[in-house]
């Protein structure tokens, strides 16, 4: 796409008049290429006269809850952690002045990788042979942020640093009892996994910076089969970083997995080590006691649970066009996920590790 042709979000002239003025590493006039995914953020790849190449990133249009889409976040945390050894794209530039595009945008250094979404973006991209390279690579990563002190890269204040779960078990169960009525749809498990979830909340170490979201499909795989960035970074906060693992481990299938459908979860494939060999790399390289991981995949799977009631309920008031989409499969995934919590919380009884 040339820069003579209009681009929904952006006002290229102004942009490029203010890249000009502000990001000494970039030349207009630009090529821009629209980027998928990126949770509608309007992304795009621009490359400059020389060929040099960086990625544009704003929120999308229309009107937007007051929190979503940060890009002031995504860009305070690039730029700290840019000197740590997580991996980020390169901060070039970050525009507060909505006059110039009609909302915030920053640019980052582009980075030769790519997000994997499903099994067949792992079939082309990544050998199975290296699969397992690519775990560890993905778990290191995660352990590496996990190491970082937000107060001494300047993310002392990025969020609330107490009690992570206990604030999301009370956002996301204020949710689950709003989209009752509108989804005409409650399962009992809802109620009783919050309270054992509530009665069993563990006491949080240090607050670190959590991520929110860390797979597979926010993170670039390079051509050496390694993590060669973490993007995506809009929803990141303090808190527990073993509620962020158990997010990231939930991505890989395990033997104690019982009528588990994966689908075509990019890690489905052969070659990729289990969950609980990614955890013990983790426990190994941090220390941490994850003796209650299992008490953080529950809480994880039931918080997806309330997610996707939520989305269920939106679509069954009206709010979401329903053209191409299986309600009846988004209901069997909110039941998919209580299931999974259940089995995590019967895991933890097991082990004794639950008080």
């Amino acid at each position: 796409m040339k820069t003579t042709e209009p681009i929904a979000g952006y006002d290229i002239p102004a942009v490029e008049a203010w890249i000009r003025a502000n990001v000494p590493a970039l030349t207009p006039p630009l090529v821009w290429t629209r980027l998928q995914g990126g949770h509608s953020n309007l992304t795009y790849l621009i490359e400059d006269a020389s060929g040099r190449k960086a990625v544009i990133r704003r929120p999308p249009l229309g009107e937007l809850l007051p929190k979503a889409h940060d890009m002031q976040r995504e860009w305070a945390l690039i730029s700290a952690l840019g000197p740590t050894p997580v991996p980020v794209p390169a901060a070039f530039g970050f525009c507060d002045d909505t006059a110039v595009t009609g909302a915030r945008f920053y640019i980052m250094g582009h980075v030769n990788g790519h997000p994997l979404y499903t099994a067949a973006d792992t079939r082309r991209l990544v050998p199975e042979q290296e699969r397992a390279k690519l775990a560890h690579s993905f778990i290191d990563v995660l352990a590496d942020l996990h190491a970082v002190d937000p107060d001494a890269v300047g993310l002392g204040d990025l969020g609330k640093k107490d009690s992570y779960v206990g604030r999301q078990l009370k956002t996301w169960y204020q949710s689950w009892m709003a989209s009752i009525e509108p989804a005409k749809f409650d399962d009992p498990r809802a109620h009783s996994l919050r309270e054992f979830l509530l009665e069993q909340l563990p006491e949080q170490g240090p607050a670190r910076i959590v991520h929110g979201d860390y797979g597979l499909h926010n993170t670039l795989t390079g051509p050496d089969h390694t993590i060669v960035a973490v993007v995506d970074w809009e929803i990141s906060t303090l808190g527990d970083p073993l509620a962020d693992l158990a997010y990231a481990l939930n991505q890989f299938p395990d033997p104690s997995d019982r009528d588990r459908q994966w689908g075509e979860a990019p890690t489905v494939l052969p070659g990729f080590p289990s969950r609980t060999m990614l955890a013990d790399r983790y426990a190994a390289r941090t220390g941490r006691d994850l003796s209650r991981l299992d008490y953080y995949i529950g809480f994880n799977r039931w918080k997806t649970a309330a997610i996707i009631h939520g989305v269920y309920a939106r679509y069954m008031a009206g709010q979401k066009s329903t053209e191409g989409v299986d309600l009846d499969n988004l209901r069997r995934r909110v039941s998919e996920q209580l299931d999974l919590a259940e089995q995590a919380i019967g895991r933890l009884k097991q082990s004794g590790a639950s008080a």
